[in-house]
């Protein structure tokens, strides 16, 4: 947008034009009298008399753009910079083979624990899109945080680094997969927690300045049998490195159904199987870091756990919008056939050329 600091001195252009107009209609025509009309008809008029017009007008011209140059023209480009305290998050999901538990729906169709845990937790980076930002149910997305990955089954992998890249950590988020081979066997909650921990910690020092605070959501459906690092021992580690647990519980108590083996009719045949989940530990995990432990039977209290998460871990914003001037009186004007001077330099070199052809070509002898 462009404008005017001081508009009103724009009241003196009409001031500026009728005395111009006034000084060209009182010019003088010199008469010479000549013997006969045909003498005055061969005579052409000098370089001087062409131009007689051209110091008046470089006079208006400097009289003009100085009063623009009063007026302050300005053009301002509105701005808005964003300030926020980030959370650096690190997601610890447990693939073991319990994992494969059918206790869980999405949009109605049963599926595994994993399954429904990538998906609440891929709307909780994201946001659910396409939704209204007013419904409380919606998960907002963490735009502004960093996010790692860390998966764990018989031992802890860390898959991502916290980052911005949101899109890439949904990616990876979405290749998990069940542990399968008995190389993998086991759930090593306690080297997942310290590995987490430390990947948060390991964050640069100018990154710190923009942290708010440290966070690990750890989602496990059993009970820590593998890994060399004590469950316990892991939550004095992330308490001293100021990263709170918030540790999730997934799946039933007692027992939950398994997929056996399908079909030849595509049917998949399940079995009722003992299930079991060190909620003692979990809850000490979370209390001993300043965190919180929470229990999801199924998908919607899955994501209601999320929003929880989501509300006690907060970015803060801070929104400042401001305008741009540039000032045109003594800045080159961009236009859309190329720059233009400022306007006291424009008044300047009227001036200076309306002083210069006074001393030369119209100097008067009077």
């Amino acid at each position: 947008m462009s404008l005017f600091l001081h508009p009103w001195f724009l009241l003196l252009l009409p001031v500026a034009f009728g005395l111009a107009f006034r000084a060209w209609r009182r010019e003088g025509v010199t008469v010479v009298s000549y013997s006969s009309a045909a003498t005055r008809w061969n005579l052409r008029p000098s370089l001087r008399q062409r131009l007689a017009w051209l110091p008046k007008m470089l006079t208006l011209v400097a009289l003009v753009t100085m009063i623009l140059a009063l007026a302050r023209p300005r053009d301002g480009k509105e701005r808005t910079s964003v300030d926020s305290e980030g959370i650096a998050i690190e997601l610890v999901v447990d693939r073991s083979s319990s994992m494969r538990a059918l206790d869980f729906k999405i949009d109605g169709e049963s599926v595994d624990r994993l399954s429904a845990v990538k998906d609440v937790a891929t709307k909780f980076v994201l946001g659910d899109s396409g939704t209204s930002s007013d419904d409380a149910n919606e998960l907002a997305g963490r735009l502004t945080d960093r996010i790692g990955l860390v998966q764990f089954a018989g031992y802890a992998d860390a898959i991502t680094p916290p980052t911005l890249d949101h899109s890439f950590l949904a990616g990876q988020l979405d290749r998990i997969r069940i542990a399968d081979s008995q190389a993998e066997g086991g759930t090593a909650i306690g080297d997942a927690v310290s590995l987490a921990a430390e990947r948060l910690s390991s964050l640069t020092a100018k990154n710190e300045k923009q942290i708010q605070s440290k966070v690990i959501i750890l989602l496990t459906d059993g009970e820590n049998t593998a890994g060399s690092v004590e469950p316990m021992q892991s939550a004095e580690l992330a308490k001293s490195l100021g990263v709170k647990v918030y540790a999730i519980g997934v799946g039933t108590q007692g027992q939950a159904p398994f997929p056996v083996r399908q079909t030849r009719d595509g049917r998949m045949l399940v079995r009722m199987m003992d299930v079991s989940i060190d909620e003692d530990t979990l809850k000490a995990i979370a209390d001993t870091t300043g965190g919180r432990y929470f229990r999801a039977t199924d998908t919607d209290s899955l994501k209601q756990i999320y929003q929880e998460i989501d509300q006690l871990e907060r970015t803060k914003f801070e929104v400042n919008s401001y305008v741009d001037y540039k000032e045109l009186a003594v800045r080159w004007i961009q236009t859309s056939w190329g720059k233009l001077p400022p306007l006291l330099l424009i008044a300047l070199f009227a001036l200076g050329m309306k002083l210069l052809l006074s001393q030369t070509l119209f100097r008067s002898l009077a």
